[in-house]
């Protein structure tokens, strides 16, 4: 069956809905219909994953509406690493012929000796469902499927409102959440963590009620996954506000680091409660900013910020702050009123729990992990594959000073910490389908392909820098052995792109995220050594379906266009209008500069031997903006590789022994001296 969030809106969009997959007695949830589709082959991602019925309980509880839901009878025979199934839909009544493997050369031979042929179907289940039956409007009822049919009656699930106004808790000890009690509970269905509140501290006074004064929260001693924490999260929303009565806002804060999956479970929440989400990074302070202090806390508007949390708690309309982050300006302000249907306002950023900054929040959720863990695991590998043993700890110390010092000691405090397992990176899920060609293409004939009513343009100069660990497999430079950072607009950003290749397309996860000049310092300091480096520049046309980038690359004569989307077939047709059909190309910038410059004009590291200066010069621009940062947020000398801490101990040792040699001398000497004159003295008297 597929869930419709309660926002949603009449148009269809699949992949915002969540899939319930029931097998016996088990359930599995994913999100949408996951899958790419290239030629006769279904790929699916393994993103799905176990959970109990309580979750499909409390969804249902949340505002979530069955949209399509349909049974699936199947046959199944294994051949070796193959499956061959018979798969029947009630609702279609038909059958189908399925055959699954993980290796596309062998499930095509194993197709073509059992005489299997076109025409292939490649329209999921869902697809066909919506084709044939069509969407439902969100005020009817779902289509069930006829086994949900009893006595000529459809069984329709009614959706019970976002923010539920009936006494669900007499006592505090009752907040079990009653939403998604099931009697299966008591048969050893495993039970998420109920939350409880204990007495606070009084922090302040203010004008809020005594409630929020005199209880609070109490933390969860264990740490879930994200799919628990939403739960969870929202589950002690509704526990607040049955606590406040529904008369006061709740207040969430949800901290963490860059890439840890902040942004996206503030926006799962807000889908399903229907609240404001609010960026730390819209109170920047320009100047600062200037100065590459991304990660920096007095980076942060404080004072504007405290105003907005104080207004928003008295249920007092504010002005939340508008930052441009291409301009490093704040462009104005937003007027923000906490509506009556949903008093829930959330604050997310790096330092969204800093002891500042919770004492005037509600719920506190640290989130780790993501594209931030993966960094560290890439740096490990690198480390691994030189023989370099190097502890997480001093990558952390190293690459994330400020991260170590000021944001993680924050995160123990949490009400709810949440451990993001997904790995955007090696997951399709939000892949962008690319081409790319080097075929002159007119600026009218771009303009002609996108809509004019949704058309904007602009431009980027940006420098991608490739940084390497010495000791890493010798041979011809690759993307793969790098770790690419992205100079643009006076912003660094973190590339970490595993590309898939399959025929003309590049699949690209989406997974680019800003870093502060302190964590490239950071790598350079754990010995990785830049190794190359790309100037470019990018016209980029898109009209929110299709993006159009021409790219003017410094060392190349002629530019090239890459057209991106999530929908593979949309970018092909623009493709072939364009009449790149035959010219594409899946080989990286760099390997296209590489394989054009003559072995003669190359320098020991593989980049021409001109840029060698400008590149050192980025290296020691980078130090020295960096250094400052790594020397502010750390004490000691941790920013330095181990060896030369011990380096460093061993001479200051060796010039101790120095300094008590010399003092020895000098003062045996004095004394000498001082007991010579005495006996001198005592003999003229």
């Amino acid at each position: 069956m597929y869930l419709r969030p309660p926002s949603a809106r009449e148009e269809v969009r699949i992949n915002d809905w969540i899939k319930v997959r029931q097998s016996g007695i088990r359930y599995y949830i994913s999100l949408g219909d996951q899958r790419i589709v290239d030629k006769n082959f279904i790929i699916r991602p393994k993103a799905e994953f176990e959970v109990g019925r309580m979750t499909l309980t409390g969804l249902l509880s949340l505002g979530y509406m069955i949209v399509v839901s349909y049974k699936r009878t199947s046959r199944s025979i294994s051949i070796g690493n193959l499956s061959l199934s018979r798969e029947t839909i009630d609702t279609l009544d038909e059958t189908f012929m399925v055959l699954r493997g993980i290796d596309r050369k062998v499930v095509g031979a194993e197709a073509s000796k059992m005489g299997i042929k076109e025409p292939w179907i490649t329209k999921s289940y869902l697809e066909m469902i919506l084709e044939s039956k069509g969407v439902p409007r969100l005020n009817t009822p779902p289509p069930l499927s006829s086994a949900s049919i009893v006595g000529g009656q459809e069984k329709v699930i009614v959706p019970k409102p976002i923010r539920v106004t009936s006494n669900l808790v007499s006592k505090f000890e009752d907040l079990s959440q009653p939403w998604t009690r099931s009697p299966t509970k008591s048969k050893g269905e495993p039970v998420l963590a109920t939350w409880r509140f204990i007495p606070a501290v009084p922090l302040q006074a203010d004008n809020s009620s005594a409630s929020r004064n005199c209880m609070q929260l109490a933390p969860m001693a264990d740490s879930y996954d994200l799919d628990s924490g939403l739960l969870l999260a929202v589950q002690a929303i509704q526990a607040l506000n049955t606590l406040f009565e529904n008369k006061l806002p709740v207040i969430v804060g949800i901290g963490g680091p860059s890439g840890s999956g902040k942004t996206s479970l503030a926006h799962k929440m807000a889908n399903i409660v229907g609240c404001e989400v609010i960026s730390l990074e819209s109170y920047y302070r320009s100047e600062q900013v200037k100065d590459f202090k991304y990660d920096d806390f007095g980076s942060l508007d404080l004072t504007l910020l405290s105003k907005n949390i104080d207004d928003i708690r008295n249920c007092k309309r504010t002005k939340v702050p508008i930052f441009d982050l291409e301009n490093c300006t704040r462009s104005g302000f937003k007027e923000l009123q906490v509506s009556e249907d949903c008093g829930v306002v959330i604050f997310e950023g790096v330092y969204a729990l800093h002891p500042d900054i919770r004492k005037s929040l509600d719920l506190w959720i640290a989130v780790v992990g993501g594209v931030h863990s993966h960094l560290i695991s890439r740096v490990q590998r690198d480390k691994d594959r030189t023989g370099r043993l190097v502890s997480q700890n001093d990558i952390m110390m190293t690459v994330f000073p400020m991260f170590q010092q000021y944001i993680e000691p924050h995160l123990v405090h949490a009400h709810l910490k949440i451990r993001n397992d997904f790995d955007p990176v090696l997951s399709p899920e939000s892949s962008l389908f690319v081409l790319k060609s080097n075929k002159q293409v007119a600026y009218q004939d771009i303009t002609n392909i996108l809509d004019p009513a949704k058309f904007c343009s602009s431009v980027q100069n940006f420098t991608d820098i490739y940084l390497k660990l010495p000791g890493t497999p010798n041979g011809q430079l690759t993307e793969s052995e790098c770790i690419r950072v992205r100079l643009c607009e006076g912003r660094f950003a973190l590339l970490i792109r595993e590309p898939i290749r399959e025929g003309n397309f590049i699949i690209q996860p989406k997974v680019d995220f800003d870093i502060s000049i302190s964590t490239v310092a950071g790598l350079l300091n754990l010995g990785y050594q830049a190794v190359a480096y790309i100037e470019a520049s990018a016209l980029i046309y898109q009209d929110g379906k299709i993006l159009i980038e021409v790219d003017h690359l410094q060392d190349s004569p002629k530019p090239y266009v890459q057209i991106k989307g999530t929908n593979r077939e949309v970018v092909s047709a623009a493709g072939s209008t364009l009449g790149l059909d035959g010219t594409y190309t899946t080989k990286s910038y760099l390997q296209i500069i590489l394989e054009s410059l003559p072995p003669s004009e190359r320098s020991s590291t593989g980049i021409h031997s001109q840029q060698a200066a400008k590149l050192q010069e980025l290296v020691e621009f980078i130090q020295s903006q960096g250094s400052g940062s790594v020397a502010e947020s750390s004490p000691s000398r941790e920013g330095l590789p181990m060896e030369g801490i011990i380096e460093d101990m061993q001479s200051r040792i060796r010039r101790l022994e120095r300094w008590q040699t010399i003092n020895t001398v000098l003062w045996t000497f004095l004394m000498s001296a001082l007991v010579g004159y005495s006996l001198y003295q005592r003999k003229r008297d």
